[in-house]
Parts: structure tokens; sequence; C-alpha cells
């Protein structure tokens, strides 16, 4: 049975790269983004695409001048449709990487396609656009044998060579060993060398060290520039920098950021996942490795075999990841690779990388930046947002009518009857304002509401409980205006049962909305600072559960007062009056003290969202 090319996993969860590669609620992104492991050349795990066309280990030391190993085969004719076994036999070896190609054209690209044999330690790798048609090892267990079967296409060549680069430690291995030649039925005789000498041995992309960090200098001036935050310098611990300085035909490029696994950048049509042009840095074991993919929608991307990249250079250090390439402005050869002369939303995301450069899903928002923008146009130097705008005024409205209007409104009708019992256009003055604030409530909850189906496009699968307590929420926000309309008279015998439903409504309402805050502060599209964000939200529950008890301290002790006064019918009424009047101004001043608390929290929240 033919094993496909294992992907490897980029997301532990769902998507993106950015938001938009996320399902509703996690929004934008996600692209991020979501990404395939690099796979380097040589590397234990036998993710060699990178080396499809050179067939040589990134190892940074050169190959081997005479083969220890043998290729052979079982036939030496073969026809379209044919299984050719291929063994790669000789002293023992950690890797290999075995291809077929055109006899009379070896730099060409991969022929034909392989099958299994020995799944456990095998693995088939797509080149190119020829699926399967690699073989590499899953491991770097010791061998001495391992074989394949290949399949051959309908458009073979007449003569098909197999070649094998085989590693046996890191600094010694041998690149396109040579083959057998197989050929098709009275094929002519091969006139073209099927041996490969040292001279035409591939070598490998020369990689350099930074030797110091990236600098700001020039931004906006002779290079366009994304900063986060604004203004940052590239040399900082908490600075993430992305620059593109055209030089001719061709465009340099250096990102940074703090990151013990990867980061990466994309350029995009719209500001969601897929369609996007995607360029990653990979930190594995203090090495970065440079790599390209091609984002086509919400399933882990296929990373390129080549990617048209020049003058690679790179850094660890100080929990910076910083790496510097070159590209041509337009690259036609190779699919997915977008021209840099034209207007793009530009994504900046990080995440962790574990062994054998498997990424895993950013753990924030991605940075995106707030408009499209054609980076060999005049230099600008930029920022960008981590959370979309929608989903920003859909948290500030969320906070608004839950932190001040719709406390400040049970506030008022549960202590202010007393105090402002006037009336005001036919109503009491505390109906009127509890009336106000609420009906405000609804209002902002409603806009609130809608924002995140209408960038979300439908219903977020992915977010977690908060859209259900969202929804339910917002059901009982409707409701209880509803309900008020049908308030019965106030010596009705259902009164005390309105009452009852009206204020356990109510509660419930306030009791999940407040939870729904707490999921949504860490949801990717907002995700407020952690934990900062908990101690704050705690913190204002903690303010209007005080107050109100504060409140209700007060009124039962101004009934203990009224009530031990003398017996005299006059020197009650005195003193009645007396008390009241103190207590209406103590309730003014504790209202006036609450509403000051209750926007300071909200200011809080809002300037924390604006900086997202």
């Amino acid at each position: 049975m033919i094993q496909l090319v294992r992907k490897q996993e980029v997301w532990l969860e769902h998507s993106a790269w950015f938001d938009k590669m996320e399902p509703p609620v996690l929004a934008f992104t996600l692209w991020i983004f979501a990404f395939l492991s690099v796979p380097a050349a040589g590397y234990p795990n036998g993710k060699v695409r990178e080396a499809c066309s050179s067939m040589m280990p990134r190892h940074e030391h050169s190959p081997q001048p005479s083969p220890e190993h043998t290729i052979s085969v079982n036939e030496t004719e073969f026809r379209p449709g044919d299984h050719i076994k291929v063994s790669l036999s000789g002293p023992v070896f950690e890797g290999f990487f075995i291809q077929a190609r055109n006899a009379e054209n070896l730099a060409g690209p991969a022929v034909g396609s392989f099958m299994l044999a020995e799944e456990r330690i095998s693995q088939l790798l797509t080149c190119g656009l020829v699926k399967n048609s690699a073989v590499s090892h899953t491991s770097k267990s010791k061998k001495t044998h391992v074989e394949a079967y290949w399949i051959a296409p309908t458009d073979a060549p007449e003569h098909v060579q197999f070649l094998a680069t085989v590693v046996e430690k890191y600094k010694i291995f041998w690149v396109k060993i040579p083959g057998p030649v197989i050929s098709q039925p009275n094929a002519p005789p091969l006139t073209t060398p099927t041996s490969i000498t040292p001279e035409t041995l591939p070598t490998s992309q020369p990689v350099f060290h930074l030797t110091k960090s990236f600098n700001a200098s020039g931004c906006g001036i002779t290079k366009f520039c994304i900063r986060n935050p604004p203004k940052c310098d590239p040399g900082t611990a908490y600075c993430f920098f992305l620059s593109f300085k055209q030089n001719n035909h061709s465009v340099l490029i250096e990102m940074s950021g703090p990151s013990e696994g990867y980061i990466a950048f994309a350029l995009s049509h719209d500001q969601w996942m897929g369609d996007d042009d995607a360029y990653l840095c990979i930190n594995e074991d203090h090495r970065i490795n440079v790599n390209t993919a091609y984002l086509s929608g919400r399933i882990p991307p296929v990373l390129d075999s080549e990617n048209g990249l020049e003058d690679i250079s790179w850094r660890v250090a100080d929990g910076l990841v910083q790496c510097s390439f070159r590209r041509n402005l337009r690259l036609p050869a190779y699919k997915g690779r977008f021209n840099l002369d034209a207007n793009y939303y530009i994504f900046l995301a990080d995440g962790e990388a574990s062994e054998g450069g498997l990424i895993h899903k950013h753990h924030r928002q991605p940075l995106i930046t707030n408009g499209m923008y054609n980076v060999t146009d005049s230099p600008k130097d930029v920022g960008g947002s981590r959370s979309p705008l929608l989903l920003k005024l859909h948290a500030s409205l969320m906070f608004v009518a839950w932190m001040t209007t719709v406390s400040i409104g049970v506030i008022v009708a549960r202590f202010f009857k007393p105090v402002w019992p006037h009336s005001l256009f036919g109503k009491e003055i505390w109906f009127q304002v509890h009336r106000m604030l609420m009906l405000t409530t609804v209002l902002l909850t409603s806009v609130a509401f809608i924002l995140p189906f209408i960038y979300r496009g439908g219903w977020s699968k992915w977010a977690g409980f908060h859209p259900y307590l969202g929804c339910t929420v917002m059901a009982l926000a409707i409701f209880q205006p509803l309900m008020a309309g049908f308030r019965p008279p106030p010596h009705a015998p259902r009164r005390q049962v309105f009452n009852w439903v009206h204020w356990s409504t109510g509660t419930t309402a306030r009791i999940l909305a407040v939870v729904t805050m707490f999921l949504g502060m860490d949801l990717p599209a907002l995700n407020l600072p952690d934990p900062w964000d908990t101690y704050t939200m705690i913190g204002f529950v903690a303010w209007h559960v005080g107050i109100d008890i504060l409140l209700e301290i007060h009124s039962y002790c101004l009934i203990r007062k009224v009530e031990v006064i003398d017996e005299d019918r006059i020197q009650i009424l005195q003193s009645l009056t007396s008390a009241e009047a103190e207590g209406h101004t103590f309730k003014e001043i504790v209202l006036t003290i609450y509403i000051c608390g209750n926007i300071a929290f909200l200011i809080t929240f809002l300037a924390a969202i604006h900086q997202l």
C-alpha cells in the first residue's frame, strides 16, 4: 500500500496562520497562520524535501568522494506502469534519499513515483510536482539495507537512472550515488555519461551567521519596515521586526522576533487564511532553517522543496530569532511565490517548534498590517494589530454595557427609590434613570452581538463556550425589557412573582455576562495580557459586590436607627426625616464613587484593547 507523504502538523488545535486561518471566532487569523515542520535534509525524521533538487544534506560539510553503498534493481527493462524493485545496501548508515531521474538529464526533476516496501524505516516524499517521487528514512536508526518499488510513469523517458544520498553520520555522507540505468524496450543506446564526477557534485547553498543584531536605521527612509510595538528596536527582547529593502530586481528581507521556536511572515490578498505566500525562520537546536510555504487554505500547507531564496543568514541570541535572505521581485518558476511589487496585507507570527522542526500553532494572534502595502514603493515605517477592528469594537461595547450601564442601573433600582421619588415625564426619576440605562445596555449588547458574525461571516466553531454564553446573554437582555412591558400594577397579586422573575433574569444575565467576558478575554482574536486581564476583571467584580454590600449594610443600619428612636410620634417623624436625609446623601456619595470606579475599570480595559 502506498504511503502518502506524512505531513507534519502545524497546529495543535485548529488553524491560522492568521486569523483568517482560524474558524469564525478565532479570527484573522489566524494565519499563521499554520505551517509544516521544517524538512531539512539529513534531519533524523527524514523530511528532506528542501534537498529534492540537489540531494545535498545541509550539514555544512563536504560529501565523501568514493561511494561505499550500492543501488540494485530487479529488472533492466521497464514499461509504463511497471513496478521495479530498488534496493540500497552497504555499510551501516542512518539516513538515505532515493530518486529516479532521466539518465540523459540527471540535473532534471524526479521521474516516476515510489511505493514503500518497509513502512517502518522509510517514507515517501513529494519533490516538485511529482507526488511520492522520492524515498527517505523515518528515523536515524541503523540500517544496512532498504527497499522500495519504483512505478514507471506513462510519460517516462527512454532511460532512467536511480540516484541515492546516504548519511552514515552527520559529517560523513555521500551525495547522488549513481545506480543502475534501466531502459524501455527498443530504446536507442544511452549516449550521455551516467556517472557523476566529483566536479559535478552539488553544493549546498551557503548559509552565513549574522555577527550582530539588526537595526531600525533606514526604516521609512531607505527600507519598508513593520515593527511591533511601534518604533521598537529590533535588538531588544520584545520587538517584532520585518524589513524590505529593494536593490535593483531583488529585495533583502530581514525578520526578527523573540521566540524559542519560529517566526514567520506571509503576504496575503486579504485578512484571511488562504492563498498566501509564507516565509518561515525556524529554530531547531540553535540552528535556523529558512523555508517558504504556500498557504492554500485551512489545511497544513505543503512546504516548498525549492524556494528561490539567496544570501541566507541567521542569528540566535538573547532570546531572539533573526534571519535575513534575498529574493527576486518576481519568481515565475516557483509556484506560490508572489510578486513583491504588488499590494498585500502582511502577517507576522511566532510560535513554538519541537524536535525535528515541527512547528505548532502560534500561541497568540498574528500581527496584521492595518492596510495593504507595496513593500517596493516609497519606504514606510508601519505597525499593525493583533486583533481585528470589529472584534475590538465588540469587546469595547460589551465592556461598556456590562461594566457600566447595567451595573449602575441595578444599583439605582435597588437603592435609590426613596432617594429620587419625584416624577420626571410621568415616572419617578429613579425609574427613568434605570430604564434609560437598561435600554442602553440592550442597544449596546445588540450592536456588539452582531459584529463577530459580520467579521466571521457565520458561527464560530472554535471559540469554546464564549459564543454560546454570549447568545444566552443576548436572549436574556432582550427578554428583560419585553417582560417589563407586561409588568403588573404595584398592588396586583402577580406583582411579587414579576419582581422575582425580573430580578432572577437580570441577575442571571449579569453573572453569565461576566463569565462570558472572562472567556472572551483569552480568545486568540483578542487575547488581553494574561494574567492582568483576569486579575482586573476579578477586581471589578469585587468592586461591584463590595459597593452592593456597603449599601445593603447602610440600609440595614438606617432602619435600625429609626427603630430605636423614642416612642413619641413627633420625635419618630423628626428623626426619620433626619435619618433619611443623611442616608440619601450617603447613597449619592457612594453612587458617585461607584460610577467613577466603574469608569476607571472601563478605561483600563479599553486602553488595553486599543494597544492590541
